[in-house]
């Protein structure tokens, strides 16, 4: 005993040492090492048992638990029978004695590892494991540690780790399953009991003077004068024991409830129990009580009691997030949502003490959140289930939500109610939908309740009924999403917004556009009030209050304006004759609004508070503008119907829009004004194309503005936008008329001049750039390359898709602009942000006007490309350029990618020297690079050459392959494909999981295009390598994520011949597996069943492979010289 007294001090010293905040790392190591050695020592175990009983270190017993967790999970295959037993009795005893002064932490470490135990063990050789928990549970002394002891069975044998094997999983599966009704009734009794008997001395309170307003709604909801009296009982004021045993018991629910089926186990009584206590969480005597004593304890009591609010309400969305629900069970969940919408109904019921929103804000914020969560499920899974039943008050239950929702005490809770709403909109939505014949009596039954949301979401975005919440919103921070707090409220209320004009377009077209207006008056109203003083032009109101009302009003007026936009989509297509008149009054009004904002100039007026009030009339302007540019497809439709006829009003609205844009295209003008104005100009010319859009004076200012060296530039990205407006005003065919009226000879010549004018300083590079020049000289030149190359690369985007006419002509304008190009390429290969500009402009240029660059002049730019990319020049540029020298890299193998795509034979005298530049140059160099750049790029580019020249690797005998019936194939370049094949298995060895996806599903591709796998070839010598690789992958879990995608490739490769994977492959790869012995392999061989299909088949995989890995583990934990018979 010395020995062991001595060892507990000494580890006692160490222990305090290792947590004393004056203990060097180094020194922390080397007693890690001490300890680590000490624990892999047979009969550790011993001392381990010893310490516990005996110390009262923390840290001390936290170690020999570990000691113990360590060998039952990983050495307890070699520990003799003798030892198991002495320790599946002494540990138990240890908790029975221990388990009411233990701290918490270790007292559940304990659990676990007597859990861990049984997990091994039960029911063999630890036959009453399951028995002594449930012993533990009924015994009042120890009911805490029973259940605490069942939640961790619960948790460590119903899911276990890999560190089993499938049979004992299953098997664990099972016998807990055979459990599960003794279990529940377990539970249901303590909940019960422990209710019953506090409830009996409950006091019961005076009637409420607001008690009958639930009485009718509530009966209708629970169809049971009984039930609602039940629900209606005051709740019990339990003991501080009664609580944590009823959170125990909660929290034991809410775990068995997330892995066992639904079933009649779980009782109508039980649900009951279950609600009884999720009313824990509304009750809102227990928080103020605990506030007017003031005591902590009071306040520690009142936290315990809305936490049994939140556990049962676990328990609750546990059961409601089963999607699959058995018809037996369907009784037992109407019950449920009637009994959860009676909560609904309590925690959202007005009375002379409580609003609504003061009594959420007492609540629980977690109760809140389960609440919500238990909506949600509602809504998105159960609702289409429940809302067949006549009896079920479908319309009842919208109006608490209703109240629910928008008296919401946080801005998240309010966000999370505004997405059940949009759940259940797409729901109503899709339901019409499939029953286009009931959809007036679907809209009927919900009208009300969509106009009232409607109008209550629009009052909510303004600062006119709700400044106090709205001034909170954060609207600079940006978020993962890149916007504000204030941006994600307006869009999230926009789309409900939307989807309810969806449904009930004049509804809602009719609550939004006065409330539009009222606001529009104000702001049109601004003009009285601008005066002309010494500097310039002021808005003479100064008054504090007026500011404020003004600032309120302009903030509202840019909501409500992104607001109409967002409903520009409902005038169009079937709906344009319907809503036509609707559609027009929205036009013009923002026409009138957009003209009247750049004729007075607001943007530029002097205001009495300009940090405020200036981006105020910024962003109505803005949004004016962007709000005018959503309906450019309602405008284009417009045009179609018009064309013919009269279009005057047509032309009227488009000549003021462009009045509007045409003073707004200036340096001087703040940039987020100046882009709205240009994005409404490319829109104008891209999406509506009047025929008229270049004879108009206004246009042409804007020609002679961005064609004139003298002016100013704009900023890139409003220069990019405008050039496109005017390159597409020219290029773009014009909508309703004949090829023979589309006067493409004059808009050719006009083009030509445009983009000559734009590209005059950059062709003239030619021939300067070649020499040798000065730093300032060279950062001129580069500004100039940049700032024409985004011009042109936009240009060709943008017509990329159109008609081969509008490419040829703007092909014609560039071709002086491309040919510098080329020849300035050589002079800055060793300058990566140019040739990544170069390269950019190149492959769009590729993408777009390929076909009207001609064959000849494409074949020269490869051909440059390929001499310049050497591979000194890729070594600089992957390996020392960083992330822009691989950008460059990247772009060449797009371009390449684009040229092998191309179908005929003109580029194929092209194929031996891309895969060359791709095996010999580039993936040597990238191949043992850890990084996944260029790599994507380049298998991309190998699959494609696969992919679209799969002839230029196998000639098909078309006349043997009809007499065969099987493609006499003739191998060619086999040494090429065999590289490229290796490359692609060597890319499953690497750990970017990214690359190993792309090539997995690139390889499945060629498989279902080109039957790869069955090729001779690949079946004869690579295939069972590739299985070998993936089935390592998914042993070494090293892709995890992947397991599905990894088990269908294995089966798609072992169907080319099933008889040879299981005679031939799997044997060997079993042989070759180290780590288990000769009885291991052939159990693991004989599981493997001979099944042919595919969901048999995976699922025979991933057991060989947990397997392999349980037995692995096993065998390393045995101790050294373990005899294995």
């Amino acid at each position: 005993m010395a020995s062991e007294e001595t060892s507990l001090r000494a580890l006692e010293n160490l222990m305090t040492e290792f947590f004393h905040n004056c203990t060097t790392n180094e020194r922390k190591r080397e007693i890690e090492e001490l300890l680590n050695n000490f624990a892999q020592q047979i009969g550790a175990w011993r001392f381990c048992l010893y310490f516990l009983s005996t110390t009262r270190n923390d840290y001390v017993m936290m170690y020999s638990l570990t000691v113990f967790e360590n060998m039952i999970n990983k050495m307890w295959l070699g520990v003799p029978s003798q030892d198991k037993m002495e320790i599946r009795s002494c540990l138990p005893k240890l908790l029975l004695a221990h388990h009411k002064t233990l701290p918490y932490f270790i007292r559940n470490k304990l659990c676990k590892v007597i859990v861990d135990i049984g997990r091994q063990d039960w029911p063999m050789f630890y036959h009453d494991f399951f028995t002594n928990i449930l012993q533990l549970i009924q015994s009042p002394a120890t009911t805490p540690l029973g259940l605490i002891m069942l939640k961790t069975t619960s948790e460590e044998l119903a899911c276990p780790r890999e560190d089993l094997c499938i049979a004992r999983k299953e098997e664990l599966r099972k016998l807990l399953l055979d459990q599960v009704q003794t279990v529940l009734g377990l539970l249901a009794g303590i909940l019960e009991s422990i209710w019953d008997k506090y409830s009996v001395t409950a006091a019961t309170p005076p009637p409420s003077p607001t008690s009958g307003e639930s009485g009718d709604l509530l009966s209708s909801l629970l169809r049971s004068p009984s039930a609602a009296k039940l629900l209606n009982q005051p709740i019990p004021v339990l003991d501080t024991e009664s609580e944590y045993i009823c959170s125990l018991a909660l929290e034991c629910l809410a775990h068995l409830f997330s892995w066992i089926p639904l079933s009649t186990s779980i009782t109508p009584s039980l649900l009951t129990t279950i609600f009884h206590f999720a009313r824990f969480g509304c009750d809102t005597r227990s928080r103020k009580m605990s506030s007017i004593n003031g005591g902590s304890q009071n306040s520690a009591l009142s936290h315990e009691r809305g936490r049994l609010g939140v556990l049962a309400m676990s328990c609750i969305n546990e059961l409601m997030s089963k999607n699959c629900v058995p018809v037996e069970f369907e009784e037992y969940l109407l019950r449920m949502f009637q009994q959860t919408f009676y909560l609904l109904q309590k925690i959202t019921k007005e009375n002379n003490a409580h609003t609504v929103k003061s009594r959420l804000e007492e609540l629980d914020e977690s109760y809140i959140e389960k609440f919500t969560d238990f909506l949600r499920l509602f809504v998105s899974i159960h609702l289409r289930r429940i809302e067949s039943y006549s009896h079920f008050p479908v319309v009842e239950f919208l109006a608490l939500l209703f109240k629910y929702t928008f008296h919401q005490p946080t801005h998240e809770g309010y966000f999370s109610c505004l997405d059940i709403w949009t759940l259940f909109l797409d729901y109503l939505t899709s339901k019409i939908k499939s029953r286009l014949a009931d959809k007036e009596a679907v809209l009927n039954r919900y009208e009300d309740a969509l106009v009232l949301l409607l109008t209550e979401v629009l009052n909510r975005i303004q600062f006119r009924y709700n400044q106090a919440q709205l001034e909170e919103l954060d609207d600079e921070t940006l978020d993962d999403d890149q916007q504000t707090e204030w941006q994600r409220y307006l869009r999230q209320s926009l789309e409900v917004v939307a989807k309810v004009m969806e449904l009930l377009p004049s509804h809602a077209f009719s609550t939004l556009f006065p409330v539009l207006q009222e606001n529009l008056d104000v702001y049109l109203g601004l003009q009285q009030f601008i005066v002309t003083s010494g500097t310039g032009h002021r808005l003479n109101i100064a008054a504090e209050n007026d500011c404020r009302r003004l600032h309120c009003s302009l903030r509202d007026l840019s909501s409500l304006l992104q607001a109409v936009g967002r409903l520009a989509e409902y005038f169009t297509g079937d709906m344009f004759a319907a809503r036509f008149r609707d559609a027009l009054t929205v036009v013009e009004r923002l026409v009138k609004v957009t003209l009247y904002g750049s004729q007075i100039k607001l943007y530029n007026l002097e205001t009495a508070v300009p940090s405020v009030l200036k981006p105020d009339l910024i962003d109505v302007h803005a949004q004016s503008l962007a709000a005018l540019q959503a309906y450019c497809h309602w405008l284009a439709q417009f045009y179609s119907e018009v064309h013919r006829q009269d279009p005057a009003q047509f032309i009227s609205l488009v000549s003021t829009a462009l009045e509007a844009i045409a003073p707004l295209i200036s340096s001087k003008v703040q940039e987020k004004l100046l882009l709205s104005a240009c994005h409404l100009l490319v829109s104008l010319a891209t999406t509506v194309r009047p025929v008229f859009l270049i004879r108009m004076q206004t246009v042409q200012k804007v020609f002679n503005r961005i064609t004139d060296p003298s002016a100013q530039c704009l900023p890139d990205k409003a220069q990019i936008l405008v050039c496109r407006a005017l390159s597409n005003i020219l290029l773009l065919p014009w909508p309703n008329l004949p090829e023979c009226e589309q006067q493409w000879a004059i808009r050719s010549t006009n083009h030509s001049s445009l983009i000559s004018a734009l590209t005059r300083d950059y062709r003239s590079l030619k021939s300067s750039a070649i020499l040798p020049q000065r730093k300032a000289q060279q950062d001129g030149t580069k500004v100039t390359i940049h700032q024409t190359l985004s011009v042109l690369e936009d240009i060709v985007e943008s017509i990329s898709g159109e008609a081969t006419k509008s490419r040829q002509i703007c092909y014609q304008s560039l071709q002086e602009s491309v040919q510098v190009s080329l020849a300035l390429f050589p002079a800055f290969i060793h300058q990566s942000d140019v040739t990544d500009e170069m390269l950019s402009f190149f492959l769009t240029l590729f993408q777009g006007l390929r076909v009207q660059m001609g064959v000849p002049f494409t074949e020269q730019v490869i051909q440059t490309f390929l001499n310049m990319f050497t591979r000194e020049q890729l070594v600089e540029s992957i390996l020392h350029d960083g992330s822009t020298g691989c950008r460059v890299v990247e772009k060449f193998l797009k371009i390449l990618q684009v040229v092998v795509q191309e179908p005929g034979q003109v580029f194929k005298p092209f194929l031996p020297s891309i895969i060359s530049l791709c095996m010999e140059q580039v993936y040597p160099i990238v191949a043992e690079r850890s990084s996944p750049d260029v790599k994507a790029e380049l298998f991309e580019l190998l699959f494609r050459i696969l992919h679209h020249s799969w002839r230029y690797f196998f000639k098909s005998n078309v006349l043997a392959s009809v007499q065969r019936g099987v493609a006499d194939e003739q191998m060619e370049n086999q040494g090429q494909f065999s590289a490229i094949m290796q490359a692609f298995g060597q890319s499953f060895l690497q750990p970017d999981i990214h690359l190993f996806k792309q090539n997995l599903f690139y390889l499945e591709t060629l498989n279902t295009k080109q039957k790869l796998y069955h090729k001779k070839i690949f079946r004869t010598g690579m295939l069972f390598q590739f299985v070998n690789v993936l089935l390592q992958v998914l042993v070494h879990k090293s892709h995890d994520l992947l397991q599905e995608e990894i088990g269908i490739a294995v089966y798609n490769m072992a169907s080319v011949d099933f008889d040879s994977f299981y005679s031939a492959f799997l044997p060997e790869f079993l042989a070759s597996c180290d780590g288990i012995d000769a009885n291991q392999k052939s159990v693991l061989g004989r599981n493997f069943k001979m099944d042919r299909d595919l969901p048999s088949f995976t699922q025979n995989v991933h057991r060989l492979v947990n397997d392999l890995r349980y037995y692995r583990l096993c065998n390393d934990s045995l101790p050294p010289g373990t005899v294995k018979l």
